[in-house]
């Protein structure tokens, strides 16, 4: 851990189904992020990687355990009051980038403040800001179209991180890119996570998962393994620890 706990999963199990047909998606999985932490998640197809995601970020609730998002128990909360912690608190990278094709940059990344009620001026600043640390500030008023998809994504990680939320979920955000831009965006989530996020990306790249500081290996929905590295170096050369 590199600093303090902003994500815990505590016995977390997800079953689907009863008796002799039901089937577990996971299985008692344990995990913590801290922050200034990127975490990547690796496994087989079906081996619940998404599942785990979708769980962190309140999206689903386990059959059984505990999910804690920055001392907050979501067993615990109103489902209103999970979606106002997801709102202040999480951003989330989909693959696809999830951008309303109708609103502009800004007016994507700045939806989830205005719906959390921020007055839109105060909205347009922090998303001009967002914009600006992924260098996009010039193409505000762009819509989704008119931009491509690396820069899509650019401004999905905007979006996931205005208004100074701190935990970024990301699901192979880079699925739909080409290699150097994957990479660009990769390079992107991991200065947001140095400056004082914490992060999960789900990947089934070695290259890109060597951008996290700790690689979680997922099979049937159990953590069969860990490793903790030094940046991509260390694990493309072989020398993970």
């Amino acid at each position: 851990m590199t600093g303090e706990t902003l994500l815990r999963l505590v016995g977390v199990t997800q079953q689907y189904g009863h008796g002799a047909t039901a089937v577990s998606a996971l299985s008692g999985v344990d995990l913590e992020v801290g922050r200034g932490e990127l975490v990547a998640v690796m496994g087989a197809s079906g081996s619940g990687k998404s599942t785990l995601l979708a769980i962190a970020g309140g999206l689903a609730k386990p059959t059984t355990g505990e999910v804690v998002i920055e001392g907050e128990y979501l067993s615990e909360q109103t489902p209103a009051q999970v979606a106002r912690l997801r709102r202040r608190s999480l951003g989330f990278v989909f693959q696809d980038f999830n951008l309303i094709p109708t609103l502009t940059a800004i007016e994507n990344v700045t939806l989830p403040l205005e719906l959390d009620g921020f007055r839109t001026s105060v909205a347009r600043r922090a998303g001009k800001d967002a914009l600006d640390s992924v260098g996009l500030g010039d193409r505000s008023d762009s819509y989704p179209d008119d931009l491509s998809g690396g820069q899509q994504q650019r401004v999905a990680i905007a979006r996931a991180v205005v208004g100074g939320r701190r935990l970024i979920l990301a699901d192979e955000p880079t699925g739909a890119l080409d290699s150097v831009t994957g990479e660009l965006v990769l390079r992107m989530l991991r200065s947001r996570v140095d400056a004082g996020a914490g992060g999960i990306l789900v990947t089934h790249e070695a290259r890109h998962a060597a951008f996290a500081d700790r690689i979680v290996f997922l099979r049937d929905g159990r953590i069969i393994d860990e490793t903790r590295h030094d940046g991509a170096e260390a694990l493309l050369n072989g020398t993970a620890r």
